[in-house]
């Protein structure tokens, strides 16, 4: 028993003195979906500007796919608690998914938060060339169809798949009134809806914004409010469903739980510089992220109000993993 407690003090004083020059060698960023989704392009922004911050240390994006996030974020739950494998984490990893399932192998509160890194505005939408044009038009269609129209999420347990679900709801309808289909990640659930796979889709606006801009792409309406890079869409207030007011998607990064002290210290440092550098604004404009970068403490409070509401909106819903 002495020679297990002797260890473990041990390795914890190993662990805190390496976090004191902390960093000596590359970081990994775990990315838990696809390339091209949204926590792909935010990640990679932080990864590409925060590392001349951290002494030019190389900052490696990883993208860990599966299980609505799932593996990715496990992978950092399990990962030493030394600063070299965080979690670029998403509200379907740690508001979602743990609302959702209880036999998730993580919780979400297990995690040490770091900051968050940005809100994305989030989108209903169809392609261009639709015959939708409206929110309205679209919803009394699948009301008269009922299970002929379809939508595409990258899982059951994601924001994609929950907005869908939750506008249908609102609009008075059930969840199968119109169908699922699943793919990997964001970037993939906007490409469905160009390629003519799926009849609509809800989706976090940096990924639509671009194709809305080029004109292949019809946003039914945005939430929580009009943004600038796309002043004709209506608000969902606008459109007739203000409680979708309350679906915004964001991005945090977050490492394996008791991070030593060092260590957070030396992001919120990084994160006070990247929240004043242009190049890192240029990008987060690029991708249509809002900032909002926060101290741990208040990164932490946020997770857990959103945890909450999907909790919620779980159980109001019925949605089952």
């Amino acid at each position: 028993m002495k020679s297990t407690i002797l260890a473990t003090a041990l390795a914890l004083a190993a662990t805190h003195a390496a976090a004191q020059g902390y960093p000596t060698r590359p970081i990994q960023f775990v990315i838990p979906f696809a390339a091209g989704g949204d926590s792909d392009l935010s990640g990679r922004n932080v990864a590409q500007t925060a590392s001349k911050y951290l002494n030019h240390t190389p900052i490696v994006a990883v993208n860990r796919v599966g299980a609505s996030g799932a593996i990715g974020a496990t992978l950092v739950r399990n990962a030493a608690p030394d600063g070299y494998t965080l979690l670029v984490a998403r509200i379907d990893t740690h508001a979602i998914l743990p609302a959702l399932d209880s036999k998730l192998p993580y919780r979400w509160n297990e995690f040490t938060m770091i900051s968050m890194i940005e809100l994305n505005p989030y989108t209903c939408f169809v392609r261009s060339d639709s015959p939708h044009k409206t929110a309205a038009e679209l919803i009394a269609v699948i009301r008269k169809n009922p299970g002929k129209l379809n939508f595409a999420t990258s899982g059951v347990a994601t924001s994609q798949n929950m907005a869908a679900q939750y506008w249908m709801t609102l609009a008075g309808l059930t969840k199968e009134h119109a169908v699922g289909i699943h793919y990997k990640g964001g970037g993939e659930v906007t490409t469905a809806v160009l390629g003519g796979q799926v009849d609509f889709a809800c989706n976090n606006a940096p990924t639509v914004i671009p194709q809305a801009k080029a004109g292949r792409m019809r946003v039914l309406f945005v939430t929580p409010v009009r943004i600038p890079d796309l002043p004709d869409v209506p608000s969902a207030r606008e459109a007739g469903y203000p409680d979708m007011e309350k679906i915004v998607g964001w991005t945090a990064l977050m490492g394996p739980g008791k991070l030593p002290k060092a260590v957070i210290s030396r992001w919120t440092d990084v994160f006070a510089r990247l929240a004043k550098d242009p190049d890192w604004q240029a990008g987060n404009a690029r991708i249509g992220g809002v900032a909002a970068i926060r101290s741990p403490a208040e990164t932490e409070h946020y997770v857990r109000e959103q945890y909450e509401l999907y909790r919620k909106l779980v159980t109001a819903l019925g949605v089952r993993q």
